[in-house]
């Protein structure tokens, strides 16, 4: 908002105060000053200040009321203007305005004024010069004493062509009413354009014809022109939350409803109508007017607010003051004063250092709480004056074993490749999860779900980031899901989930580029298990909710010993990895984190068992076996005729070519023998390895490769 000092000067003795001192208070009270202009007038310059004030104080967006704040910062006694303080001479109302229920609520006050013998509307010189300095452009006609209106008491006020209210309904006498749409119409409205209005929409009446859909724009049937001699004025007061439902529906924002978005109280709306007519009246001096209708205001239920000396102190704390050894606290004497320089009613009692306040009708909305008082406190007296330091930290903080947990898991994914990921909680209705709970009242349409599941959102980053020629992300994610059980009772648990593979890379030097394959993208996530020192076992799944979104038959679930499920993982359906033109093979994996965190901290006590001071011998075995046969059996018919020297069985490569039979699949493995008691002999584990080769050809049908 870009204000005149020059026109704030009438209102408050600005003379005598420097112009860096006032923005530094305008500042520290709340209202930063964006930018200092030198605005010419007629070969003299003026200063005019951009203001940005909160979205919560909009009883300071008038020169009026920005006044009264800076009279407040100044601890200064504000002007009163004449016509403020005049008793309008206007006869009596002629009616009050027919409105239902709903209306009441959306409408705390309307007044229609009639303004006959208008002849010119050209502006006075002293007005467009004060508009200038305030930013507006200059039109001549009645949009000037409309913006004058709006800047001076912060109140946009609406005009209609009385001759023609008056020759459309072939009456001489007009009621007003502001009721809601019966049924569907079409509303022709002055910035040309037509807007369906229904059952939800509020609008001003003249004898049943809409004139205006309330507090947002006028019809086209009823604009003034230079022609017009005669008026109808509307000064009224909408609800924000109304105006702002009523202006998302239409598409439509005016400078009218963008200023009852802000909310308005009809405090000074009568002087604000006294003030227009006495503008319009300097260049037309037969001008009559008569109050038509009016709509008892509502009033505001008195709010008193208890204030505590203490609660004060403690939010405020010490004041610049202090010295080394006591500290100094802003006097009671001192809160008294600032808060009468807010105009609040107060009443202090000093023995029980408690302060009743009754808050100004104008200050109800952003002033409903003792801290919010305690605001304005240090915002009159100057946060600046109080001093600025650094709690004393009694006991240094520890990590608490959730996040001890979190930070050891997200090393585990971290040294895996994988990224921390970040994603919304909401997601659109159409997803690849089957059981995600709607919003009853989303705030737009495109998120109106809560997430049942983290990997929808983690494919859709991988599919957003292929489309801009981004690599594929491998990454990982916190989150919360929302599920329902059978009672259809929302419940809230915390995952973790990823997404890896789909890149082609090099194991070697001498192998080409290849994707990670369903078998070492499944090593990877027990990899991680086996550094958090958790025992899994896995078994095959068919998705149901995440048919869509998991490969039918390569996925499987992940249980615990105890038989608890500790999360899923799989490869990525085919149809929609084509349908995302993403690589098939994807793989997504989300687990209970939770579980994971109870299952270490029961395991957090170690075992320890003595270390083998004798040596090892690794042999290699090759051979080639059916396809069909798990690699889990060929361990387990190891393990069981190897010995106890047999201490470990590794996989150290997998190959299938031209040289192998169909069906069939080359293995390579390495097998580690230790003794804890004696050093091995090589002719020892000759012996064993025989015997294991012999077994795999008898029971396996295994043949064995030199």
């Amino acid at each position: 908002m870009q204000i005149s000092l020059e026109w704030v000067n009438e209102l408050v003795n600005l003379e005598t105060i420097d112009l860096e001192d006032l923005t530094t208070r305008l500042t520290l009270g709340g209202f930063e000053v964006e930018e200092t202009l030198e605005v010419e007038l007629e070969n003299r310059k003026t200063t005019a200040l951009e203001i940005s004030a909160t979205a919560n104080r909009s009883d300071s967006l008038s020169i009026q009321g920005l006044s009264l704040e800076i009279t407040a910062l100044l601890n200064d006694v504000p002007k009163r203007l004449r016509y403020s303080t005049k008793i309008c001479p206007w006869s009596q109302a002629l009616e009050t305005i027919r409105s239902t229920s709903a209306s009441q609520r959306a409408c705390s006050g309307f007044i229609c004024l009639t303004i006959e013998n208008l002849n010119d509307f050209q502006s006075p010189k002293w007005l467009q010069q004060k508009l200038l300095a305030s930013g507006f452009s200059i039109t001549n006609n009645l949009i000037d004493f409309q913006n004058y209106i709006l800047v001076e008491t912060g109140y946009p006020l609406e005009f209609y062509d009385l001759n023609q209210n008056y020759s459309q309904r072939n009456n001489s006498q007009i009621q007003l009413s502001l009721t809601s749409v019966q049924k569907s119409i079409k509303f022709s409205a002055r910035n040309e354009t037509d807007y369906l209005l229904d059952e939800s929409n509020l609008v001003l009446r003249a004898n049943d014809i809409p004139i205006s859909v309330a507090g947002i724009i006028a019809s086209k049937d009823s604009n003034y022109s230079s022609a017009t001699n005669r008026l109808f004025v509307e000064a009224s007061i909408f609800n924000a939350a109304h105006i702002r439902q009523e202006s998302r529906r239409l598409g439509l924002r005016t400078d009218r409803s963008s200023r009852y978005e802000k909310t308005l109280k009809p405090t000074t709306l009568l002087e604000s109508i006294y003030r227009f007519v006495s503008l319009l009246r300097i260049n037309n001096s037969k001008l009559t007017c008569k109050l038509h209708t009016v709509a008892k205001p509502m009033k505001d239920l008195e709010k008193r607010i208890e204030l505590n000396y203490t609660k004060v102190k403690q939010v405020l704390g010490p004041i610049q003051k202090t010295n080394e050894n006591q500290y100094s606290y802003i006097s009671p004497q001192s809160i008294t004063d600032a808060l009468k320089r807010l105009q609040f009613q107060v009443t202090y009692y000093p023995n029980e250092f408690k302060w009743d306040i009754v808050i100004p009708s104008l200050r109800n909305d952003d002033i409903v709480r003792e801290i919010d008082v305690i605001e304005e406190i240090g915002r009159i007296y100057g946060f600046n004056k109080f001093l600025t330091r650094l709690p004393k930290i009694k006991m240094i903080g520890k990590e608490d074993f959730n996040y001890q947990i979190r930070k050891k898991l997200t090393t585990c994914l971290i040294n895996l490749g994988l990224n921390e990921l970040i994603q919304y909680s909401l997601v659109p209705n159409e997803t690849y999860i089957t059981n995600e709970i709607s919003l009853v009242n989303p705030l737009v349409k495109e998120y109106a779900n809560l997430r049942s599941s983290l990997l929808p959102n983690l494919v859709k980053t991988v599919e957003e980031n292929f489309k801009k020629g981004n690599s594929i992300i491998e990454g990982f994610e916190y989150g919360h899901i929302f599920l329902t059980d059978s009672s259809s009772i929302v419940r809230e648990t915390e995952v973790v989930a990823g997404i890896l593979g789909g890149i082609k890379t090099k194991a070697n030097w001498s192998k080409s580029f290849q994707s990670l394959s369903w078998f070492e993208a499944k090593g990877k996530i027990e990899q991680v298990f086996q550094k958090l020192n958790i025992i899994t076992y896995w078994k095959s799944y068919k998705p149901i909710t995440e048919r869509n979104l998991l490969h039918l038959y390569c996925t499987a679930e992940l249980f615990l010993t105890d038989g608890k499920k500790i999360g899923i993982f799989g490869q990525i359906s085919p149809i929609l990895a084509n349908k995302l033109n993403i690589s098939p093979d994807t793989y997504l994996f989300e687990f209970q984190f939770d579980i994971v965190k109870h299952t270490i901290q029961q395991n957090k006590l170690a075992v320890y068992h003595d270390y083998s001071s004798y040596p090892k011998i690794m042999k290699d075995l090759s051979f080639m076996i059916k396809d069909t046969i798990p690699f889990h059996k060929i361990q387990e018919l190891l393990y069981f005729n190897g010995s106890q020297f047999l201490k470990e069985v590794n996989l150290l490569d997998e190959y299938r070519g031209k040289s192998i039979p169909q069906h069939q699949t080359s293995l390579c493995l390495q097998l580690v023998f230790q003794s804890d008691l004696e050093t091995l002999q090589t002719e020892q584990i000759e012996t064993i390895v025989k015997n294991l080769t012999n077994v795999l050809t008898q029971k396996l049908d295994a043949i064995i490769r030199i």
